[in-house]
């Protein structure tokens, strides 16, 4: 039997980034997965491709509507071709997978394929071609998270189906009826609105993106509905019916009244739900709380104090990154050091264009908190680099404390929103104070003037371009 001081079950970007961390520090380390892939959801079936199917539908909705403007012309008709882009997402999801194979090699992490179950706290099975059995001393449970559903939905991954399936369509929807206003249906609604698509989006609360600042919510809203997406907030969904090529979607609105979609796809995204299936944690004696996370201390560990879990599969948000944050904190945890996160210091994104970023408080969170705060907004319509770009949606807003200045959240809706936003993570890291931004020279003409242009108007309203 082969022992190790720490092994990883799944290789998500929390999984193999806590593998190579492990072996970073000395310590003897496996990675357990179950799919002949590694790599996770993000990569093969979540961030990585989605974003390949964003970049390539751009390109296209460009070529439509603004290479004439640009003084590009094309002769003949601008044509799809889904086989060929779905093929190129394809080869970036295993150009990208291969990369892992190659950095367990070079940190010599020994690779288990199969599912990994708890015998006891210190000795996994691994259900593979074969069946194998190792011993850990500690191990970092990275099994990630899966497509949520509604209790009455049934997802047949033909017409109603997840955001796997979106990504591998054969055809490009007459009319995409997306269930979520959330990150993910949005993002690929966007994809096949761009590829011709009618797009209908029902959700739930009375607002898209409802976790985000409400002024980012509205803009996006704004946005989106210039694009000519269809838009049903406050609408909860009370049945899904599949006749032949037809889906029907019924949802009461915020009156009462019943009201029906007909679409020939629907696209379930109400979010995902912790993966921890077959893992047999029990047996590890690591507790699940009811809403199906692991539950862990603030050092990560789990009730079995030499078993961490990190990821989707705990509590916060469900984003790579993060689970990228905790897979290092573990690894160290357990090598001795005492390592930090400051979770409120992680930034989301929404890869939809204009992109929309944020990092730090929402106003409505600081108004619940009853803090004063002070707030600089700065469109991007009043930049000269938006304006070559033809990108002018969106703006940048800066929330300050009202006393001390220091930054609290900085939310934005703009062309690379999603770049943008680590200058403000990195501000808000060393506690900077919008007068501090306001005062760093920006190069002229970037989207991040606008940043700039947010800390003055925070400053005692000094902007200089509005």
């Amino acid at each position: 039997m082969n022992s190790y001081d720490v092994a990883v079950i799944g290789s998500g970007p929390g999984g193999y980034v806590a593998a190579i961390r492990c072996a970073q520090l000395g310590l003897k380390t496996a990675i357990i997965e179950k799919y002949a892939t590694l790599g996770g959801t993000c990569l093969n079936v979540g961030c990585i491709p989605s974003k390949a199917l964003l970049d390539s539908s751009h390109h296209y909705d460009d070529a439509i509507k603004h290479f004439e403007e640009h003084g590009i012309e094309i002769p003949g008709e601008v044509k799809i071709n889904l086989e060929k882009m779905i093929a190129r997402k394809q080869s970036v999801v295993d150009q990208t997978t291969g990369g892992i194979d190659f950095l367990m090699k070079k940190n010599n992490i020994d690779v288990y394929q199969g599912l990994g179950v708890f015998k006891d706290a210190t000795h996994i099975t691994i259900n593979g071609e074969e069946t194998q059995e190792i011993e850990a001393k500690n191990t970092i449970i990275a099994t990630g998270s899966k497509p949520g559903n509604l209790p009455f939905i049934d997802i047949d991954k033909e017409r109603i189906i997840t955001s796997t399936e979106a990504l591998k369509l054969k055809e490009v929807p007459k009319h995409l009826i997306v269930i979520g206003g959330g990150v993910i249906g949005l993002e690929l609604g966007q994809v096949y609105k761009r590829l011709g698509a009618e797009v209908s989006v029902i959700e739930y609360m009375d607002r898209i993106v409802p976790t985000m600042d409400k002024g980012v919510s509205k803009e996006l809203n704004k946005v989106l509905k210039k694009q000519k997406f269809k838009i049903n907030a406050s609408h909860k969904v009370t049945s899904v019916t599949r006749n032949g090529d037809e889906v029907v979607v019924t949802a009461t609105n915020k009156k009462g009244e019943e009201v029906q979609f007909k679409g020939d796809y629907c696209l379930v995204s109400v979010g995902r739900r912790p993966y921890t299936d077959g893992l047999n944690a029990e047996a590890a004696g690591v507790k699940i709380n009811d809403r199906g996370q692991i539950e862990v201390n603030a050092h990560l560990q789990t009730s079995a104090s030499n078993i961490y879990a990190i990821g989707d599969v705990v509590k916060g948000a469900m984003l790579a990154h993060k689970a990228e944050e905790e897979g290092v904190f573990a690894a160290e945890t357990i090598a001795g050091q005492k390592p930090h996160i400051d979770y409120n210091l992680i930034p989301g994104v929404v890869y939809t264009w204009p992109e929309v970023a944020a990092v730090g408080k929402t106003e409505e969170q600081l108004k619940e908190a009853g803090i004063a705060y002070k707030a600089g907004q700065f469109p991007m319509r009043a930049l000269g680099r938006s304006r070559a770009s033809m990108d002018i949606d969106g703006f940048v807003k800066i929330l300050a404390d009202k006393t001390t200045d220091e930054i609290l959240g900085v939310h934005m809706v703009g062309a690379r929103a999603a770049d943008m936003i680590a200058e403000a993570v990195v501000a808000m890291e060393y506690r900077a104070s919008a007068e501090d931004v306001s005062r760093m020279s920006h190069a002229h003409p970037t989207y991040t003037e606008a940043i700039k242009e947010a800390a003055l108007a925070a400053t005692e309203d000094r902007a200089l371009h509005i």
